[in-house]
C-alpha cells in the first residue's frame, strides 16, 4: 500500500509536479523566515535581560566585600550604562550597578580615560583660540570656571584604596577625611589646560561642592598638584550647604555675571556644574561614572 502510494506520488503527471513545486516553495519560504528570526534573536543577545536567563555569571569580590558579576556581553551592557550616565540619560543613581563595578573601575583607571580627558582638553583649547580674548586685549572681566574633584584633582586613589568604585554609596565622612590629607593627584592633562587659560588672561574661578573647613587642605593640594594663580576659590559654607549643589553652583554663576564677568566656559565631571541659570557660553564635561551629585 505504501509503495503503491509512493509510486503514484512520484509519477510524472502534471498534478503531482504542481504539488511538488508548491511544497518546494513553501519549504524555501519557511527556511528563509527561520534564518531571519535567528538573525533577529542574535542581534539582541547583548541585552542584559537575555544574558541572565539560565546563565550563571562568575562572581568576583573586591577587598571590601563588594561582589561584581561578570558574564558574556556584560562589557557591552556596562559600556552602554556608562555612556548614558555621561549623556545624562541616567541620573540620580546612588550606586553603580553591581555587575558593572569592575567595568567602571577598569575604565576610570585605563589609558582610555586619559585619552578621553585629553580630547576634552583639546576641544577646550580649540574653543579658546576661536572665541576668547587674547591676553593683551582682555579687560579683566573674562572668566572660566573649574570644578575641583575629578576635574582638577583626581579621586581615583581614594576609590582604589577603598575598593568600591561606586559599588557602595559614598561615605562622606571617610571621603572628606581623605580630602583633608591633601594628597589627590592632578587629573591627566588638566594642569596644561589650567595654565593655557590663565596665560590667555582669563580669570579662573574654582567652584567646588567641598565644605569650607577643607579650604586650607584644598589650597595646599592644588598648589602641590601644579595649580596656582586662580582668582577665587569658592567652597560651601553653612548657608550654601542648605542648597542643592546644582543651585549653589548656579548662584555662583549668577553672582559672577552680576559683577560683569563674561563666563566663557565651565568644566566639571558632574552635570551639576552646568545646570540652572545663567547657562554658560560653553560647557566641557569630563568622564565620571563613579558617583552622581545633584
Amino acid at each position: 500500500m505504501c509503495i503503491g502510494n509512493l509510486l503514484i506520488f512520484l509519477s510524472p503527471n502534471t498534478s503531482n509536479t504542481f504539488f511538488i513545486n508548491n511544497m518546494a516553495r513553501s519549504l524555501v519560504f519557511s527556511l528563509t523566515l527561520a534564518f531571519l528570526f535567528i538573525g533577529m534573536v542574535s542581534a539582541r543577545d547583548w541585552n542584559i535581560l537575555n544574558q541572565f536567563k539560565g546563565l550563571k555569571p562568575s562572581t568576583t569580590t573586591s577587598q571590601n566585600g563588594v561582589a561584581s558579576l561578570k558574564g558574556p556581553n556584560l562589557n557591552g551592557y556596562c559600556e552602554s550604562w556608562r555612556v548614558n550616565v555621561e549623556l545624562h540619560n541616567i541620573r540620580d543613581f546612588t550606586v553603580v550597578p553591581q555587575e558593572c563595578v569592575w567595568f567602571v573601575q577598569q575604565y576610570m583607571t585605563s589609558s582610555q580615560y586619559d585619552d578621553d580627558v585629553e580630547r576634552a582638553v583639546d576641544a577646550a583649547i580649540l574653543y579658546l583660540g576661536k572665541t576668547c580674548c587674547e591676553k593683551k586685549k582682555c579687560d579683566g572681566m573674562d572668566a572660566w570656571i573649574f570644578d575641583i574633584d575629578d576635574t582638577l584633582l583626581s579621586t581615583i586613589p581614594y576609590h582604589k584604596s577603598n575598593g568600591c568604585f561606586g559599588g557602595e554609596q559614598l561615605n562622606t565622612t571617610k571621603f572628606e577625611e581623605w580630602q583633608s590629607w591633601g594628597k589627590a593627584p592632578a587629573v591627566p592633562n588638566m594642569v596644561k589646560l589650567f595654565h593655557e587659560i590663565r596665560e590667555r588672561g582669563l580669570k579662573i574661578f574654582l567652584v567646588s561642592s567641598r565644605k569650607e573647613y577643607l579650604r586650607s587642605a584644598t589650597v595646599e593640594n592644588l598648589i602641590e598638584a601644579g595649580y596656582h594663580s586662580w582668582s577665587n576659590l569658592l567652597l560651601r559654607g553653612e548657608e550654601e550647604e542648605k542648597k542643592s549643589v546644582t543651585q549653589y553652583k548656579a548662584d555662583v554663576r549668577t553672582w559672577l555675571t552680576s559683577l560683569g564677568y563674561r563666563v566663557w566656559g565651565v568644566m566639571g565631571s558632574q552635570w551639576n556644574s552646568f545646570a540652572g541659570c545663567p547657562v554658560p557660553k560653553r560647557t566641557f564635561k569630563l568622564p565620571n561614572s563613579i558617583y552622581y551629585i545633584a
